[in-house]
């Protein structure tokens, strides 16, 4: 009768699969974090340019609906 033998990968996948669960969740978390961190900590100069921006771009009409 043959021994059951068992390759070092196949052995390992369980590791490894946790090993690459736990990096996806270390990215997510770091690029999550960093957001949070930028948007708490952005100045209010630059917020309020942006949303300067933003409501002149509402306003602007389309030229056939202006012309009416």
């Amino acid at each position: 009768m043959r021994s059951k033998t068992f390759t070092t990968v196949g052995s390992l996948h369980p590791v490894l699969f946790f090993v690459v669960v736990y990096v996806v969740a270390l990215f997510f978390s770091i690029f999550i974090c960093s957001s949070l961190f930028y948007s708490c900590n952005a100045s209010k100069a630059k917020i309020g340019i942006q949303q300067g921006k933003t409501i002149e771009k509402q306003m602007e009409l389309p030229v056939s609906i202006a012309n009416r």
